[in-house]
């Protein structure tokens, strides 16, 4: 908003108003550079009563009211700034503001379309229910403003509403289709409902075989309740399916160091880092295998180089844990000290947050 003041300011300089409306602006300006709202509010509204054709008197009134929370008002005056001048940006965007807070957001729209505002606009369509349109505007918002907090709230919002429409469309035009089976097995097992979700998971692939998520969903299932063979079987079909799939590999060699088959697992897992490097749950699985092979200095790579990328995090603390027993094997009793100490001091952190 003070960008456009300062716009106004300098248009001031060539429009024909009297000195006593000049003087009002300028005190007005000033009053409202120190938030001195109720003082900028008069002096702005006395321009407008001195010259009713001074469109940038409207508009600061307009700014001013908006700054004062009074929107209704603002909606005013920034109305007659447009009757005065229908492509005055600056009012289009002030009064697309001042709706949007009131919540007329089908009504600020039209007025945020005018000028290049994709995070008013993406929030006023969201409220509106033009999802796609909000998605669309909120990214663009984001890329002008990275990690904004607001932006991404709505974007997630957004997102999520805009995945709920699909698929419940998808629910209600097609409710036994392959997908609508796995969306309602994914609902499940977000409820942590595993025997529906296995049921409906199930249900997709009969229906169509070479759904690959679907294997990774159902493995997925199985891991969660310790069924490993099965969930072997399920992350194999996904690597079949799709063998660049670095998730799908490391999964599999997971699942087959959870079953105490290292030997087996550790080839998936090396693919799965050259598929994808350095993921830390990979490097983890990496390190553990090796270990459980007798590799020590293979395990230590892995865990070494997992620590150089995650600091902090329960992963991280679980890493220490692993690389002191590691040593501890081989007699570095110092090392292996250093990484208990680690170890204890991120416990501690987790234990306080």
């Amino acid at each position: 908003m003070m960008m456009i003041r300062a716009v106004l300011t300098l248009w001031l300089a060539w429009q024909a108003i009297s000195p006593e409306a000049a003087k009002h602006f300028q005190t007005g300006t000033e009053a409202d550079r120190h938030k001195q709202l109720e003082v900028a509010v008069a002096e702005f509204r006395k321009v407008t009563e001195l010259e009713p054709g001074f469109v940038q008197g409207f508009v600061s009134l307009g700014q001013a009211l908006i700054e004062q929370q009074d929107y209704g008002a603002a909606v005013t005056s920034l109305e007659h700034a447009l009757q005065l001048d229908p492509n005055l940006g600056a009012a289009h965007q002030l009064i697309g503001y001042a709706l949007l807070a009131e919540g007329y957001s089908a009504e600020a729209i039209p007025h945020l379309k005018r000028v290049d505002d994709p995070g008013a606009l993406g929030i006023a369509e969201l409220q509106a229910g033009d999802l796609a349109g909000a998605v669309a505007n909120l990214q663009r918002a984001l890329e002008r403003q990275p990690g904004d907090p607001d932006l991404l709230y709505y974007l997630g919002r957004a997102s999520g509403l805009l995945s709920k429409q699909a698929v419940d469309t998808l629910m209600a035009q097609y409710p036994d289709s392959p997908r609508a089976h796995q969306a309602m097995a994914e609902n499940y097992y977000v409820l942590r409902q595993m025997p529906q979700a296995e049921s409906d998971y199930k249900e997709a692939l009969r229906l169509r075989p070479d759904l690959p998520e679907v294997h990774m969903e159902l493995g997925e299932v199985y891991a969660s309740s310790g069924q490993w063979e099965k969930a072997e079987q399920e992350f194999r079909a996904q690597t079949k399916l799709q063998p660049g799939n670095a998730e799908a590999a490391y999964r599999l060699g997971n699942a087959l160091l959870e079953q105490g088959k290292a030997k087996e697992a550790r080839p998936e897992l090396q693919r799965a880092d050259h598929l994808l490097p350095n993921m830390p749950e990979t490097l983890y699985a990496l390190g553990k295998a090796a270990a459980l092979e007798g590799d020590a200095a293979a395990a230590e790579k892995s865990f070494t180089k997992l620590l150089g990328i995650e600091k902090g995090t329960p992963l991280a603390a679980q890493t220490h844990f692993a690389l002191a027993g590691l040593y501890r094997k081989q007699g570095k009793t110092a090392d292996a000290e250093r990484e208990m100490q680690e170890f204890q001091k991120l416990q501690q952190q987790g234990a306080q947050q």
